[in-house]
């Protein structure tokens, strides 16, 4: 047992070691463009860079991932029911009993309703279990070691602004380091330290952009197509079949689910995205209609917080739909 926690408390420790990389690197970035070139003439422009870049990475690396509510957890008596249950078909009957009251659509490659046994809970769409994090993360795309941390619902908005503004950032540094990059070659750069800042500084910045480039590019292409990089590798399960397009309702609401409907937000790290992660529109609306809970996705998201007056509420609008 102590073992394991040691073990647990190193791993916890080395997980930080990506993200002091790219606080040194970017660190030093600073030092030497401010204080050893010192170019007065573009320092305005490049702290607006340097703040956007180390906003959009602190809220990445400091957002915790969003976990599914209460409303998908086993109530007492179904965790009872479904434990001292031995057959693994009546478990999944069971679940299946409990899903009809939650809006879940997705499946597992079986066919059964996605469940999570470490957190005891019945996956909603696009959710998965970290094993790094050791919970159950929603709309989880992957866990990235840069910013040790998953991104998810709750955070991918501030990962997307977190790779423009890291390409901003090292393509302005290029740019304007250019002209003393060419001066440093032909050697009519005074020697002094500052002569290997300028040649460091290009490279780093050249070989970070490259590389932001292209998963930047990727995931420009996952929000356009609305997929989560779990989504990409295995299409999502319905009860009609796998469908890796089975979440794309059209680019602007794609986009809008992501960053949210006002646009002067877009580019501002503040949390904007749509829904509660909960809840995710459907390709093929017409599934929706088997579950009366969603009828009205405000009513269920209204009485989400656990309350009687929320399952009062609930309770008579299926009430009311079935007559």
């Amino acid at each position: 047992m102590a073992l394991s926690r040691g073990l647990r408390c190193c791993q916890r420790v080395f997980s930080w070691i990506p993200v002091l990389i790219i606080t040194s690197v970017v660190l030093w970035s600073y030092y030497a463009y401010v204080f050893e070139l010192c170019l007065l003439a573009y320092l305005l422009i490049f702290h607006v860079c340097f703040v956007m870049f180390s906003w959009t990475y602190w809220k990445s690396i400091f957002t915790p991932p969003a976990s599914p509510c209460k409303k998908f957890q086993l109530s007492y008596s179904d965790k009872q029911r479904y434990e001292m249950e031995e057959r693994p078909d009546a478990q999944k009957q069971i679940l299946v009993e409990i899903a009809k009251k939650l809006p879940i659509f997705s499946r597992a490659q079986s066919g059964a309703i996605r469940f999570c046994d470490r957190c005891q809970v019945l996956k909603p769409d696009r959710c998965h279990h970290c094993s790094v994090c050791e919970t159950c993360v929603l709309k989880m795309d992957h866990h990235c070691p840069w910013v040790n941390n998953c991104v998810g619902f709750s955070n991918y908005k501030f990962f997307l602004l977190f790779l423009s503004y890291s390409m901003l950032y090292c393509v302005f540094i290029a740019a304007t380091v250019f002209q003393y990059f060419l001066k440093f070659w032909v050697g009519d750069l005074p020697n002094g330290p500052a002569k290997f800042h300028v040649l460091f500084l290009m490279f780093v910045a050249l070989m970070f952009f490259v590389s932001l480039m292209f998963l930047f590019g990727y995931h420009c292409w996952l929000v356009a197509k609305n997929r989560s990089t779990l989504e990409a590798f295995s299409a999502p399960v319905f009860v009609s079949g796998p469908d890796r397009n089975g979440f794309n309702v059209g680019i602007l609401s794609n986009l809008q689910q992501v960053f949210g409907e006002d646009r002067r937000l877009w580019f501002i790290p503040v949390f904007t995205s749509q829904g509660n992660g909960h809840y995710f529109p459907l390709k093929n609306r017409s599934s929706e209609s088997h579950n009366p809970l969603l009828a009205n996705e405000d009513m269920w998201e209204e009485s989400d917080d656990g309350s009687e007056e929320g399952s009062l509420a609930l309770l008579l609008s299926l009430l009311i739909l079935k007559h």
